[in-house]
């Protein structure tokens, strides 16, 4: 279904989320007091404005109140963030995902109402430093604080193996959600299904239980 979305703040983050919203087929009105990153972004999002996000009349003009999802992709400028977020909750917007740059600023933008509050520079080095640890993690998406969704290449000591034999389940406490074989991808595999070397498993499960199945399958 498509959806219409506000985008304030065209950074590397606001810039790389609009391309993306696009992509996926949605609508995107783009925002940003910088003429120079309207210009880039003009050709790619539904509508580009030049506007100072933090000035209420401007947003109301702009029918913010009209999008059911906006976000504050303002970096660098806490205070334009802030405020931002603040006046966006004022207009009644549904929902208002906010970036945020630290800890503190994050819990400042929570208090004010942000609905939901997202880190691209922490999460980025999470999951960089989840691949980097290990030969078998591909990749690695924090769902909280204990829990992790990750992509990891099945080792040779997992050749030919089901799931049942692997008995990851009830050894680590994760759970295997996909396999992937070439192009082939198995949602919600059976206990008889059978691991191939190379394979890329999905799995859930706490950060304590991916690391114990790493230890015991990682090359010795």
């Amino acid at each position: 279904m498509k959806k219409q979305f506000m985008v304030l703040g065209l950074g590397r983050f606001g810039s790389s989320l609009t391309h993306t919203l696009i992509k996926n087929g949605h609508e995107v009105l783009a925002v940003d007091k910088s003429e120079t990153l309207v210009q880039e972004i003009s050709t790619v999002a539904t509508h580009a404005v030049q506007a100072d996000c933090t000035d209420k009349s401007v947003l109301i003009e702009l029918g913010a109140s009209n999008f059911s999802h906006a976000i504050v992709a303002i970096g660098e400028d806490l205070q334009a963030s802030i405020l931002t977020t603040l006046l966006l909750k004022e207009l009644n917007v549904p929902k208002v995902t906010a970036k945020a740059k630290n800890d503190n600023h994050g819990s400042v933008l929570s208090k004010i109402g942000a609905d939901q509050i997202v880190y691209p520079e922490r999460d980025m080095a999470t999951r960089l430093g989840n691949q980097l640890s290990s030969d078998n993690i591909i990749d690695s998406i924090e769902l909280s604080s204990d829990y992790n969704l990750v992509e990891i290449k099945a080792p040779v000591s997992m050749n030919q193996k089901t799931l049942l034999e692997l008995n990851i389940r009830a050894e680590y406490g994760c759970t295997v959600i996909a396999i992937k074989t070439g192009n082939n991808l198995n949602i919600s595999p059976m206990a008889e299904d059978t691991v191939r070397a190379g394979d890329k498993l999905l799995l859930i499960g706490s950060n304590d239980d991916i690391r114990n199945l790493e230890s015991d399958y990682e090359p010795k």
